[in-house]
């Protein structure tokens, strides 16, 4: 590939800081993974955002979470179109082969991708609203909720309400799918909704019973 570029200098050193630190003090535990393969008991779908960091947040090791992430970590419904869909398809691996027992959604404060969402369907974002646009038609997922958000006077509670609306909505799509329902009412997967403040280091999650997102 002609436009491929090394990787930059702080990348190689960090890299080789690794391998001759960690990676030297758990070189068994590395070898086990490679040869054992993965056997995770959970899959967690999160956000791209950098400042999203799932495994610091539960203090995981490495081949404990099959993490899946991307934009406003979102799941579409069930269309199985012969098309290519990268989450479903993720999904998919986790529940069929992996067979992991929990699965995730992983939600956030100041979500960008949530807050683009807002401004597209307010119509302050008709850039999104292009058919071109991969994020704008990816937030399209997103719609339903912004119509029960959008009753919310205060802004920032506005956003707030929809980044939970974007868990409730995954986790909505998530039992769309024939193989993720035969496994939750077979009581072999479990579905957990979690909002992340950045900022505060808090956690919620979604309690069915409550209808609302409480503090872990």
């Amino acid at each position: 590939m002609d436009h491929a570029s090394p990787l930059p200098p702080y990348l190689v050193q960090r890299y080789n800081g690794w391998k001759a630190t960690s990676y030297q003090e758990n070189k068994a535990w590395y070898h086990r993974l490679a040869e054992d393969g993965q056997h995770p008991r959970a899959m967690v779908i999160s956000c791209c955002d950098s400042r999203v960091h799932v495994t610091a947040i539960f203090g995981a090791d490495q081949g404990e979470f099959f993490i899946h992430r991307n934009i406003a970590n979102l799941v579409p419904p069930y269309k199985p179109d012969g098309d290519i869909h990268g989450t479903s398809a993720a999904v998919e691996y986790a529940v069929t082969v992996l067979k992991v027992a929990h699965l995730v959604v992983l939600g956030h404060s100041n979500c960008g991708g949530v807050k683009g969402c807002h401004d597209m369907c307010a119509g302050d974002a008709p850039e999104l609203e292009e058919r071109t646009s991969f994020i704008g038609r990816w937030m399209d997922i997103l719609r339903p909720g912004y119509e029960r958000a959008a009753t919310i006077k205060d802004p920032a509670a506005r956003l707030q309400a929809l980044e939970k609306e974007a868990v409730l909505i995954s986790l909505q799509n998530l039992m769309s799918f024939p193989f993720v329902r035969s496994r939750v009412e077979e009581d072999r997967l479990t579905l957990h909704g979690l909002w992340n403040e950045i900022g505060t280091g808090g956690l919620e999650q979604y309690d069915p019973a409550e209808q609302r997102f409480m503090p872990i």
